[in-house]
């Protein structure tokens, strides 16, 4: 059995969070829900990039993949913005259709 590092547990975390935000994403039929399902999938993807840029405490850690979650965060959270935005627009249009 393999040793459980802080590596493994945040990779297959990682892993397992991407896995729910994906199932979520393809069959949810609420939009807002969907939305939501696609940032869990977001932190999934931040939590195995954090895993690649992993070393043991002597060494320095890659900020490449750091960088790369810092700017997924910040695009995720104004995608979200965004997508709320379009969601509540679209509620709108469909309630002015039904009255």
């Amino acid at each position: 059995m393999p040793e459980l590092t802080p590596a493994l547990i945040y990779g297959v975390t990682g892993i397992a969070v991407f896995a729910i935000g994906l199932v979520g994403a393809l069959c949810a039929q609420d939009r807002l829900r969907r939305v939501l399902a696609l940032k869990l999938c977001s932190v999934g993807a931040g939590f195995i990039l954090v895993v690649a840029a992993w070393r043991d405490p002597p060494d320095a850690p890659d900020p490449v993949p750091h960088a790369l979650v810092i700017t997924g965060i910040v695009v995720m959270v104004s995608a979200t913005a965004v997508a709320l935005a379009l969601i509540r627009r679209l509620q709108s249009l469909e309630a002015e259709d039904d009255a």
